[in-house]
């Protein structure tokens, strides 16, 4: 494939990718508009009518509006089973609105059709952070003062020009109707026949902000000490709202029903004021699957079913532990190693058709292990020193191993007089940092890369990396063995090293620092993510600058080697990095489920250099260096001929 046809199916990618995120966004748009004006019907019906007689013309008429707004905006989202179900609930609340229905009747048929609404067309309920109270305050000052007054009061200087009056925020009797996702939901799109504007050029942390801000200005100080009374002293209290997702969804009229108004009140204050309280411990909600996956199948091998088994214990690893590996690895290599290790173990054992009793020792022991696991991450990222030497170790680690081949390629291409051909092994290595960029960029706005894409994209690299290398490899050493080697680059390599020849350099230079860089962006997005950015850069910064050194130093040296020393050295080189990156390519297809897990006792575990306790991943290496030593003898048989 050219590079023209790459960079253009890469576009077409990227272009259909965005098509399909605009198109979600116009259905979101209309899920959440309906939702947003069934609220509005649920809270504000109450003003239009009582005892079966409209009080409120105006409000009345609005109420109506709204309701077939919501019967328009339902009829115009995609085909979905639920679809004609929410229709009909619409229908039956246009009529319950025209008979001028009780209230509360109105409001228990608004909210669970909303809540009908939301299982059947998913949007995001909750912020993706937590939500900063600092930044809702200079929001609110700058945003929203001028109208709804600096306490929330609805006396703001401009108030009094405007039509309807704009609303009170320090009304409690309202504030306990209002769910935070509603505040949100208004303060993106505006209200209709209002003066309030949508602030949808406000980011999404922005606005959630702004929604949980004005959230709290109902209640006093007073309430918001007691919240964190009640909070700290009740477990229960707790197990009710765990998360930000059920905070956000939750009116204190509704919750009262629970728990009663005085604690439901002083609740909401609380964890409105400080939405940090619900801050999620890091891959506590993974591993809190992990756990689950696993027990469930323990369960499936004691009833016979050992396929179902590995699927289960497959998805532990992928979907509940794999997620926060590079978090973990920043903390404690040596922890995620004995659960990787483990995890590998329980998969054999299930293959191998192992007691039950052993394989409920495997998930006991790996429990613990996951709790150890639970641990580490709760104790934070440890301050700047340890972001400064996780970003300096992870970046060197990962580059080393792309260094040797991408220099020892320009190396070879520099003893040989090809200067001419190196432009395609630095367009290798920059087109992977590129593609590097774009697959941060997908996976933070577009997309999630699953644990079982990462370790397919790191097992094939690996693999056939590994099997390029091997050829480089014997190659080099066939080079070293020649006794004319300067006639054979003046008669041949103006042949080897042009057109397809050199594309395969591209490519080999590209496949090599890509697989590495995919791996760096993990670690980093995990490490980034915990805080101390100056600490992180400049950990990434020196690990840059002693790549670059040693990058120096290799070429420096490579020029003082005499050319037959240079390829056989180089050889060796490519034959031990294409052992180590067999061992790599099949221990990540093990770890995505496509290759099987056999272990291998007393053999030790050395990430680095790509040595598993497994038959898989020892045959893979074995292969690999009988097929080398072959083509070494080849060479050397070839030279005595000559």
């Amino acid at each position: 494939m050219s590079i023209t046809n790459f960079v253009v199916r890469v576009a077409c990618a990227a272009t259909l990718l965005l098509a399909l995120h605009g198109t979600a966004r116009a259905d979101d748009v209309d899920a959440q508009t309906a939702w947003r004006l069934l609220d509005y019907i649920a809270v504000d019906y109450a003003g239009a009518v009582e005892h079966g007689k409209i009080v409120s013309e105006s409000e009345y008429a609005e109420q109506v509006e709204f309701a077939a707004t919501v019967a328009a905006r339902i009829g115009a989202l995609p085909e979905h089973p639920a679809r004609a179900d929410l229709l009909g609930g619409v229908a039956q609340l246009q009529a319950a609105i025209a008979r001028k229905a009780d209230a509360a009747q109105v409001a228990t048929q608004a909210r669970a059709l909303g809540a009908a609404l939301l299982a059947a067309y998913p949007v995001a309920v909750a912020p993706a952070r937590t939500p900063d109270p600092a930044l809702g305050t200079r929001l609110y000052a700058q945003q929203c003062a001028s109208c709804h007054g600096a306490n929330g009061d609805g006396h703001g200087p401009a108030a009094a020009a405007l039509s309807p009056a704009p609303i009170a925020f320090d009304d409690a009797a309202r504030a306990r109707q209002r769910s935070l996702l509603a505040l949100y939901q208004t303060i993106t799109q505006g209200v209709d026949g209002t003066s309030m504007p949508g602030f949808a050029q406000l980011s999404n942390d922005e606005r959630w902000a702004l929604a949980f801000h004005v959230g709290q200005l109902a209640f006093a100080p007073a309430q918001v000490a007691k919240g964190e009374a009640l909070w700290q002293a009740d477990a229960n209290l707790r197990a009710r709202i765990p998360d930000l997702k059920a905070l956000t969804q939750l009116t204190p009229a509704t919750f009262e029903t629970e728990v009663g108004a005085t604690t439901a009140d002083a609740i909401t204050a609380w964890l409105r004021s400080h939405p940090d309280t619900l801050q999620p411990k890091p891959g506590a909600g993974t591993l809190a699957l992990a756990r689950e996956r696993l027990a469930q199948s323990l369960a499936a091998y004691r009833e016979g079913d050992r396929r179902k088994a590995n699927q289960l214990a497959l998805s532990a690893y992928l979907d509940g532990f794999e997620p926060i590996e590079p978090t973990l690895a920043a903390h404690d290599g040596d922890l995620l190693t004995r659960v990787e290790s483990a995890m590998a173990a329980y998969r054999s054992g299930i293959a191998e058709g192992e007691d039950a009793t052993v394989l409920a020792q495997r998930v006991a022991s790996l429990d613990g292990l996951i709790g150890a696991s639970e641990a580490a991450l709760a104790g934070g990222s440890g301050g700047q020193l340890a972001s400064f030497l996780g970003a300096l170790t992870i970046l060197l680690r990962e580059g080393l191993e792309a260094l040797l081949i991408v220099v020892a390629m320009l190396a070879f291409l520099r003893k040989a007089e090809r200067v001419e051909v190196v432009r395609y092994v630095h367009a290798g290595w920059i087109g992977a940092l590129l593609a590097g960029g774009l697959t941060w960029a997908a996976a933070t706005w577009l997309i999630e890369i699953s644990g079982a894409s990462r370790e397919l994209t790191e097992g094939f690299g690996s693999v056939f990396a590994a099997l390029v290398l091997v050829s480089v490899g014997i190659w080099m050493h066939g080079k070293a063995q020649a006794d004319h080697w300067q006639r054979y680059i003046r008669e041949k390599m103006s042949r080897a090293l042009s057109g397809r020849a050199a594309w395969l350099l591209f490519g080999l230079a590209f496949l090599v620092v890509y697989r590495e860089v995919f791996e760096t962006i993990l670690f980093f997005a995990a490490l980034w993510s915990q805080g101390n950015g100056a600490a992180l850069l400049a950990g990434a910064g020196s690990a840059i600058v002693l790549l670059g050194l040693i990058a120096m130093a290799m070429l420096r040296f490579s020029r003082m080697l005499p050319i037959a020393t240079f390829f056989r050295w180089s050889a060796w080189l490519m034959a031990v990095l294409a052992v180590v990156l067999a061992g790599k390519g099949v221990a990540a297809l093990q770890e995505a489920g496509m290759v099987g897990v056999t272990q291998l006792a007393g053999l030790p575990r050395v990430g680095l250099f790509g040595l598993f306790p497994t038959v898989q991943t020892t045959l893979a290496q074995v292969l690999t260096l009988l097929a080398l030593l072959a083509g070494f003898a080849w060479n050397r048989r070839g030279a005595r001929h000559a």
